[in-house]
């Protein structure tokens, strides 16, 4: 499959590197051309002999090694391959090549690289959530690098969290992915709705939820990136829309209402994410309520429930998925939803779970259709985001063939 590719593995320092032996392997299997530079710090773990014996092919480490006089090692080893992956990418390897510090082999490659870069996170959950590891990632995304997402797990430092090193397997499909053009989702228009709305009281106050949008953004960035044409209704949020994505921002869940309901017709699936507030102030004050003795009642009255007219206005050739957040009974729920909503499929997730819902980078999806209930398991927004796209893209096709 990789005949004549040649992929240069970046392993730096942490317990994750003795993986890359197996990735390594798995890609000479491939008949992929395997050329590796180990950290200093990923040389304590795994030795250079290991992955020698397993490219048939020097194992670099020190930008002054001369042994091959003739090559430029921190430039050819990024700029004659044709993608460059570095896994495991510790905290301080990314923060390197976020800011363009090229101290050693590796990040030295990567700055100089003309190929695509992946890099793959693998370090402690505490560390990997912290605000400076998180600003860098969304740095070397802005740069067009791809990040791999960790996985969610026990950690070797006895931690449990995400930050383990994604699998072995998922890392060489990214590789191949990369390198193939493998885009499976070419061709496929998709409307993702995400975020909170907002419902003013007055010109000061307003009613909304803990949404941060990241599931959504999370779907709309994979289904971009496996090259599907992506549309973004997005409620006020802050994250930045995703590379390939058009973005359309709403506030209210009219608003939401209204660009879904334009765009509806065009799309070949539609993933409604978002938090759309149920109930809205009847009367909308025009100047600023002023604070009174005793309580205040608010009127309120229902908004366009958008997944519910979707789904009635859904073309045989068409998928649409609600979500269904929930504190009890969440099957029962769901499945009720999924029926009364005409929907093809709900993504179902409680609140009342540790690591799920809203504000965090995991989630716990329970994928629910009118034959069977597909649990996920507890992963990253962008692994949960994948397999959800891999199961609509599944119901599409079988539509499109009437089956």
């Amino acid at each position: 499959m990789l005949t004549g590719k040649r992929v240069t593995l970046g392993v730096s320092g942490s317990i994750a590197a003795y993986k890359m032996a197996n990735v390594a392997s798995m890609l000479k299997k491939l008949h992929c051309d395997v050329r590796v530079i180990l950290t200093a710090g990923a040389a304590q773990f795994i030795t250079p002999v290991t992955f020698e014996t397993l490219t048939k092919r020097p194992c670099y480490l020190d930008s002054f090694d001369r042994s091959h006089p003739e090559e430029i090692h921190h430039l050819s080893l990024g700029q004659e391959a044709d993608l460059l992956l570095v896994a495991p990418a510790s905290a301080d390897v990314i923060g390197k090549m976020a800011h363009g510090i090229a101290d050693d082999l590796l990040t030295s490659a990567v700055v100089a690289a003309t190929c695509p870069v992946l890099f793959a996170p693998a370090m402690n959950v505490h560390m990997y959530q912290g605000r400076a590891v998180q600003d860098n990632i969304a740095r070397l995304k802005s740069y067009g690098y791809q990040c791999i997402a960790p996985e969610v797990g026990a950690l070797a430092c006895e931690a449990v969290g995400e930050g383990k090193l994604a699998k072995e397997s998922v890392l060489v499909d990214a590789v191949v992915r990369a390198l193939t053009g493998q885009r499976d989702l070419e061709g496929v228009r998709v409307l993702v709705t995400a975020g909170p709305t907002r419902e003013s009281i007055d010109p000061v106050r307003y009613i909304t939820n803990h949404s941060s949008g990241k599931m959504g953004y999370a779907i709309a960035e994979r289904a971009s990136q496996r090259g599907a044409s992506v549309t973004l209704v997005t409620g006020p949020v802050s994250l930045r829309v995703p590379d390939g994505a058009k973005g359309v921002s709403v506030t209210t869940a009219e608003e939401m209402h209204q660009a879904a309901a334009r765009l509806a017709a065009g799309q070949d699936i539609i993933i409604k994410a978002a938090a759309v507030a149920d109930y809205r102030p009847k009367t909308v004050h025009a100047e600023k309520m002023k604070k009174k003795e005793g309580d205040l009642t608010l009127a309120l009255e229902r908004t366009t429930d958008i997944l519910a007219e979707l789904g009635k206005k859904k073309r045989q050739d068409q998928c649409v998925c609600g979500f269904s957040m929930e504190t009890e009974e969440l099957l029962k729920n769901s499945r009720a939803k999924l029926r009364k909503k005409n929907a093809d499929l709900i993504a179902a997730n409680s609140v009342r779970e540790d690591g799920a819902g809203f504000g965090v980078d995991t989630n716990h999806l329970i994928l629910i259709t009118e034959e069977d209930e597909q649990d996920l398991g507890m992963l990253t927004k962008e692994a949960c985001a994948d397999a959800l796209l891999d199961r609509l893209f599944e119901l599409w096709k079988k539509k499109k063939q009437g089956e």
